[in-house]
């Protein structure tokens, strides 16, 4: 007969003397362990809920300005250094390490309406209400030099926007039509126009860097080839865009700031209907910028937030606000994936933090693989309900809080009416429409 016994070695878990830890015995079998998830959900909702505590994104303020800022540009070889126009004709060049203004130029009599640096950053140019292009050194002038512009270019209409060429001495205006210079000539090289309203903002594609895209003020989108001297094609939308920003990582995909509130994003390929529509904001949208990564936009609004979207979702992850900020005007996102700027029309230009809870400075690096950890647990447990909740949640001022309301109710009212007229009439007489496609009146080639 055989008989199983229990046999245990004392050495495996008896202490030697009093001062010995404890030994436990672990099986690092995942099946065997019943409790490593609720364990994980638990160290996922602190870690959520640690998210929203930290979260202060405003870093500071650049105060300077007389009047509202309008516009502001990027130093293409430079983190530190941003440049900005306000209403008053005035440019200051700003240093963000120090947060203070190193330049202050007149550049024109009333609004700068557009900025750009020359790809290589030795200069950049204004337009204003002047009717003046003029190109200024990025470098102050030597002691008993005066504040001069490089060149002025004298127009005979008013220049909306400006925008330079990623590598070559062109550079785009526009007003009443899209003109493209050579930096050495005082005439455009090409005029491109279609149809006789004005143009808003126009911008160069960074990796198809002969394509460029303009807004006008009658509903159009245009696409341009400047090795062409007709445009390409068109997008007539149901209201005005404002401005158009091209993403830096894939060449036909562009996002368009609308009055009506939303931002469309669109492959260039098939203007007939939108990749996505991003609605959260509940005024008209006046400017977008993408981050360098490609995933990501920040826009700008006149309902006084900014708004962070990433390009595949229709809402925003991310609403930045303060009580004193008035309309926002423009908007720009750093090369260096970490910050964003924003003027608005109380003469401040604002510093955010791109990702509203990150610890800036050195992170040791257990601080490090424990954020990562976090990251993962976060990402793992995103669906669950509770995380959701705590993740999603923000606080709005009032009147944005409300104005969401009121547009929720008139959105439910559509729907409501569109059902009824439906159940009340013929059979296919009253077709479905997708949100993406409600918004596009025509396309033109």
């Amino acid at each position: 007969m055989r008989v199983k016994v229990l046999s245990r070695n004392p050495d495996d878990y008896v202490r030697e003397t009093k001062l010995d830890l404890q030994r436990v015995p672990r099986n690092y079998d995942p099946a065997l362990h019943p409790f490593e998830v609720p364990r994980e959900y638990t160290r996922a909702l602190n870690a959520t809920k640690l998210e929203r505590v930290f979260a202060k994104p405003f870093l500071s303020s650049l105060d300077g300005h007389r009047d509202g800022v309008n516009c502001m540009t990027k130093h293409p070889k430079s983190l530190s250094t941003v440049l900005s126009g306000a209403c008053d004709g005035e440019v200051k060049i700003w240093n963000l390490t120090r947060r203070q203004c190193v330049r202050t130029i007149q550049a024109h009599e009333g609004f700068v309406r557009g900025m750009c640096a020359r790809f290589c950053g030795t200069s950049f140019f204004t337009v204003g209400d002047d009717k003046t292009v003029k190109q200024w050194k990025m470098e102050s002038p030597e002691y008993g030099e005066e504040e001069e512009p490089i060149h002025t270019i004298l127009g005979k209409t008013v220049y909306t926007g400006i925008d330079h060429h990623w590598k070559e001495p062109v550079f785009a205006t526009c007003g009443h039509q899209v003109d493209i210079w050579d930096e050495q000539r005082t005439s455009p090289k090409c005029s491109l126009t279609w149809g006789f309203d004005s143009i808003s903002s126009v911008k160069f594609n960074p990796i198809e860097t002969y394509l460029l895209g303009s807004c006008a003020s009658d509903r159009n989108i245009v696409l341009y080839d400047m090795r062409k001297s007709t445009p390409l094609k068109k997008v007539i939308l149901n209201m005005r865009t404002n401005t158009l920003c091209w993403n830096p990582m894939e060449a036909f995909i562009f996002t368009a700031a609308n009055e009506d509130y939303n931002l469309y994003t669109f492959d260039m390929r098939f203007l007939e209907s939108p990749v996505m529509v991003h609605m959260d904001h509940v005024s008209a949208v006046l400017d977008v910028d993408y981050s360098p990564t490609g995933k990501e936009f920040v826009s700008a609004s006149f309902d006084k937030s900014i708004r962070i979207f990433p390009v595949d979702k229709g809402h925003s992850r991310e609403v930045y606000h303060t009580k004193r900020m008035q309309h926002v005007i423009t908007v720009k996102w750093t090369s260096d994936n970490k910050y964003i700027l924003c003027g608005s029309d109380e003469m401040n230009i604002r510093l955010w933090k791109a990702n509203a809870s990150e610890k800036l400075g050195v992170l040791a690096p257990r601080e490090k693989a424990a954020m990562n950890y976090n990251q993962k647990l976060k990402e793992k447990f995103q669906f669950h309900p509770q995380i959701r909740r705590i993740a999603q949640h923000r606080h709005l001022p009032k009147s944005i809080y409300c104005q969401i309301k009121e547009q929720r109710i008139m959105r439910e009212a559509r729907r409501r009416k569109e059902l009824n007229r439906r159940k009340h009439s013929k059979p296919g007489s009253v077709p479905f429409v997708s949100e993406r496609k409600k918004h596009i009146v025509a396309v033109v080639k």
